[in-house]
């Protein structure tokens, strides 16, 4: 859960986001995002795959699985 905390917060600092634009362009509450991204509060699966589409990375790279945002062949 660690790692993908760190890459969501890494992902939002990337873009120059707020966590309160973040979690508008999730339409979700400010709060719950900022307990995702803080670890305070386990991520739903469905949730993840929104980061994901969001950001434009794989899920892999979300999970600590590969390196690199972008999509790697297997």
């Amino acid at each position: 859960m660690e790692i993908l905390s760190h890459r969501m917060k890494e992902l939002r600092n990337e873009r120059g986001w707020s966590q309160d634009r973040t979690a508008r362009e999730l339409d979700m509450v400010l709060r719950t995002y900022c307990r995702y991204e803080s670890g305070e509060k386990d991520v739903p699966f469905s949730f993840v795959i929104k980061i994901a589409d969001l950001y434009g990375v794989s899920l892999d790279y979300l999970a600590g699985r590969t390196d690199g945002p972008d999509f790697e062949a297997r």
